[in-house]
């Protein structure tokens, strides 16, 4: 009896999903200051998160913050800060630093 041989299926190649990369401006309340909500951004999502410039006083924190991952992740993320009553604003880059 002769072995019966099975094509192999085609191989369906997807091109991967480039991860969104977006600088934002975070203003605190006063109220969340002390609260850790990137620590808790990077827990509740699939993200990475990346501090690159802060200034924090009583009466305000201020941080520049960079976000990259999936783009639903990107934009949930930021919704999620927005609900807890942080303003957020994209930052402008200069077209020095592009």
């Amino acid at each position: 009896m002769a072995a019966r041989t099975q094509k192999a299926k085609p191989v369906r190649r997807t091109r991967p999903v480039a991860p969104t990369r977006r600088r934002l401006w975070l203003m605190y309340p006063p109220r969340l200051i002390r609260e850790p909500l990137i620590w808790r951004l990077s827990g509740k999502f699939h993200i990475v998160t990346n501090i690159r410039q802060a200034s924090v006083t009583d009466e305000i924190g201020i941080v520049c913050l960079e976000l990259q991952g999936g783009q639903a992740d990107v934009k949930a993320s930021i919704h999620w800060l927005e609900k807890q009553g942080v303003n957020v604003e994209p930052v402008e880059i200069s077209v020095v630093e592009s």
